[in-house]
């Protein structure tokens, strides 16, 4: 089985980029292996995929050297099925306490170290040809377990849940953290947001557990590996929506002067 290169990469301390996306389209996800960036992830939270689309846009991911993590719902049996259908990873949203995280490591993890159900039949156990003991070894070890802290609750409870085994990165959702604590009109650009996400970059460093975080742009994302972040994924929809809305500027600014 192939090793994890994001989840070998911040072990060594070094930083991964990443872009969320949350469009059913595989030319996008073979565009972002060619460009360079480490990691894809798929967002099945709030993006639209049927479990076919999922594994062929991970299928994708893996032809060209990017790590596919999906970004799971809510649905409880979202964690294993992101995993059978070959995922490296998965990012789960809304983990507010020890006992979510714990839940999180159980359902992501084979046992002894969990209880995720097996099946050698599917796309990761090579339909069969990968089985036993070495198989659900690996395949611990290589699972990357991202939880997600966006709540004053989940900041309030970070020590708790980032120490949990098996937990590999917390992930800072600004936006929802925003949101949850009042400010929905400001952003997580207020102080007080920016307060506690501060706080969780040092705890986080304290702990020696990783901190990723979201990027609305090159900019942001580069600010976050300034504070810290050792994984950011940025926003395709916001890249993209930027770069179409700038075409259409350059063109007006030059009828204009016309």
């Amino acid at each position: 089985m192939k090793k994890n290169a994001i989840k070998e990469k911040i072990k060594r301390g070094d930083q991964v980029l990443g872009v969320f996306l949350g469009i059913n389209a595989p030319p996008l996800v073979e565009m972002l292996g060619y460009a360079g960036f480490d990691f894809v992830v798929i967002d099945d939270e709030h993006g639209a995929f049927s479990p076919s689309e999922l594994e062929n846009m991970i299928r994708t991911a893996d032809s060209v050297g990017l790590v596919p993590i999906v970004r799971v719902s809510y649905d409880p049996s979202s964690i294993q099925k992101a995993l059978d259908r070959g995922a490296s990873g998965v990012q789960v949203p809304m983990i507010n306490t020890k006992e979510e995280a714990l839940d999180v490591v159980n359902r992501a993890k084979f046992p002894p170290c969990g209880n995720r159900g097996v099946s050698y039949s599917t796309r990761p156990a090579r339909y069969g040809k990968n089985s036993g003991k070495p198989y659900l070894d690996e395949s611990n070890e290589n699972v990357m377990i991202i939880v997600h802290i966006e709540t004053p609750e989940a900041a309030n409870n970070f020590e708790a849940i980032a120490t949990v085994p098996g937990i590999d990165l917390a992930f800072i959702g600004s936006t929802d953290l925003s949101v949850n604590m009042g400010y929905q009109l400001e952003g997580a650009g207020h102080p007080e947001v920016q307060k506690v996400i501060n706080e969780l970059f040092n705890k986080g460093e304290k702990l020696g557990v990783p901190i990723g975080t979201v990027a609305g742009n090159s900019d942001a994302a580069n600010s976050a590996f300034d504070k810290g972040a050792k994984y950011v994924g940025v926003i395709l929809n916001n890249v993209l929506t930027s770069a179409l809305s700038d075409v259409v500027s350059s063109r007006n600014a030059a009828q204009s002067f016309q």
